[in-house]
């Protein structure tokens, strides 16, 4: 239950995709002048060393954030562009952010960053590096504390859902969850990850989740194995209340990862 680290997948390309879409739909939520709270059910640790033993035993970086960079995907402006300079300029070259992370780079000290993360040393690594943060940090189940954080204050924001989705439960709970959270918070940005594996376990989840929320929008993208004999060969996100121009975002995102 407390196995998965995301340390030996941090910068793979599904975090690449579900990072750079974050990092604009916060880049445009602070564009206007107005307060924003951050949600986060399965949080991590927030911050990845690249050159650290369990990112260099897979080599998932290397096939991610490191060939998405030197193919020239996003431009120095983009959002995710900045917030991985602004990463690396405070805590070194082989640094790489986190959701939470790249939510307290992103946004004023106005605003509010709720984190929920279960696993013991990766709460203790979160928690030591929010100090620096306005952002409260706790050990419980994210998605216990969803309802409970909704409608949050203030009422503009976007929470976000990255389960491991090692607990095979998580698949079925997740369609009812989403549905509860937007009846009490309906202007709410929702964000759900999910992987897309060879066996198709997700798909019954999504036919869910469309039947529920059938205004809210898909966007997978894929890729190959990351070894033999891995199963993930994309990534894909649900989100109820996408931004205005998040389609074009995705569409362009898309193109990008069908370049060979």
């Amino acid at each position: 239950m407390l196995s998965y680290q995301h340390g030996y997948h941090a910068g793979n390309l599904a975090d690449v995709h579900k990072h750079a879409m974050l990092a604009w739909m916060l880049d445009y939520l602070t564009r206007k002048d107005k307060p924003v709270t951050y949600m986060e059910t399965h949080a991590g640790r927030g911050l990845y060393d690249l050159a650290a033993p369990e990112a260099l035993k897979t080599g998932e970086a290397s096939q991610g954030v490191a060939q998405a960079l030197a193919r020239g995907w996003f431009a120095p402006d983009d959002p995710y562009s900045r917030i991985l300079e602004r990463t690396r300029a405070a805590y070194g070259p082989t640094a790489y952010p986190g959701s939470p992370l790249i939510a307290a780079l992103s946004l004023r000290p106005d605003d509010h960053i709720h984190l929920a993360e279960l696993h013991p040393q990766e709460f203790d690594a979160l928690s030591d590096l929010m100090l620096a943060y306005p952002a409260t940090a706790t050990r419980k189940d994210g998605l216990a504390m969803a309802l409970g954080w909704t409608p949050p204050t203030p009422r503009r924001g976007l929470l976000m859902i990255d389960p491991s989705y090692e607990i095979k439960t998580d698949y079925d709970a997740l369609p009812p969850l989403i549905r509860a959270v937007n009846r009490k918070w309906n202007v709410g940005i929702i964000l759900l990850w999910y992987p897309i594996l060879k066996t198709g376990v997700h798909k019954p989840m999504l036919r869910a989740l469309a039947d529920a929320l059938p205004d809210a929008m898909t966007h997978e993208v894929r890729f190959p194995p990351a070894r033999d004999g891995h199963g993930m060969i994309g990534s894909g996100l649900f989100i109820v209340n996408p931004p205005y121009g998040f389609d074009k975002r995705a569409e362009s995102l898309s193109r990008r990862f069908a370049q060979p």
